[in-house]
């Protein structure tokens, strides 16, 4: 059984379904890497469709609106069977109906995945905006609300649920440097502290490179009455890139220390032995500072996360 609060240092780690047509074989690379350290859990992602085009005889082109990666359930089901490691999938409110979701939850309770991380998900590739799905919901707290009513018995349009199943506990996502939509910090806190009240049993934080951002973020959400554990979600710096990509799509800071750093490197394998080195350093003060278990972010990092595992654990 997953135990998010555990005292013992633990790590965690999230990874990526497959694009369609590409097989496991990349994913389960990456579970292999890292199995062997007795990771607590693994999350897999999911997304929302994605806008794409094609032309027509006229030459005009016809928007359409696809799935571009296998449903999280199947990838869920598939690491649990293979593995017999706990997995949290995400639900989301991204791209799909109430009913949509309403068939996950039935779909995990047959599998036997009670556990979950309830997220709203990213805006479309192509919207400028955050636009629910007709039917959807607009916001985490509207799914929490039907995950909620789903374990109390009953489905969406109201009906009793004849053989309820094992209620689900969920987890949400945090935010140290403050979501990006959210007007301020006290308000993105606050909806936090709703989800707590509405049943929220933890939360995983956006990636972030400065620690004391971290502890200054717990220690506010401590002074407003969140009490729920606050996991560190961190990913190391893989490539030269990163030092501007990251900032802009994942909304986060590099401390000053860092950038000067990553400046200096030639090469992406320069970047990524930096990277392994800030990151395991991160991550020792992390566990010194209290924390029980770090969430890695996988995705073009997993030999990375692996070494600093390695060196961690």
């Amino acid at each position: 059984m997953t135990d998010i609060k555990r005292s013992k240092r633990t790590f965690s780690f999230e990874v990526l379904p497959p694009l369609k047509g590409t097989g496991t074989t990349n994913l389960f690379s990456t579970i292999d890497g890292l199995k062997d350290f007795n990771p607590a859990y693994i999350n897999i992602t999911t997304h929302h469709s994605e806008y794409v085009y094609r032309e027509l005889e006229d030459g005009h082109f016809e928007r359409l609106r696809m799935r571009r990666r296998p449903g999280t359930v199947a990838i869920a089901a598939a690491i649990q069977n293979k593995y017999h490691i706990p997995v949290i999938p995400h639900v989301i409110c991204s791209g799909v109906t109430k009913e949509d979701i309403e068939y996950e939850l039935i779909d995990l309770q047959f599998l036997g995945i009670s556990k979950i991380l309830l997220l709203r998900g990213d805006k479309a590739r192509d919207d400028r905006r955050f636009v629910p799905t007709p039917g959807g919901h607009a916001h985490t707290t509207d799914l929490i609300a039907q995950v909620d009513r789903f374990n109390d018995g009953f489905f969406v349009d109201g009906s009793p649920i004849k053989c309820p199943g094992e209620k689900f506990t969920f987890g949400v996502a945090a935010y140290p440097e403050k979501h990006e939509e959210a007007p301020n910090m006290d308000m993105d806190m606050a909806y936090l502290k709703m989800k707590q009240e509405m049943g929220a049993q933890y939360a995983v934080t956006q990636m972030f490179f400065d620690n004391g951002k971290y502890f200054d973020f717990v220690a506010k959400a401590r002074a407003m009455g969140i009490t729920i554990p606050i996991v560190p979600g961190i990913k190391p710096l893989a490539k030269l890139s990163q030092l501007t990509v990251v900032p802009k799509t994942f909304h986060c800071d590099l401390p000053q220390e860092l950038a000067l750093e990553v400046v200096k490197c030639k090469t992406d394998e320069d970047a990524k032995r930096l990277g392994i080195e800030w990151t395991t350093e991160q991550c020792r003060k992390l566990y010194e500072g209290g924390v029980g278990n770090i969430h890695f972010y996988t995705v073009s990092a997993a030999d990375s996360v692996r070494e600093i595992v390695k060196r961690l654990l």
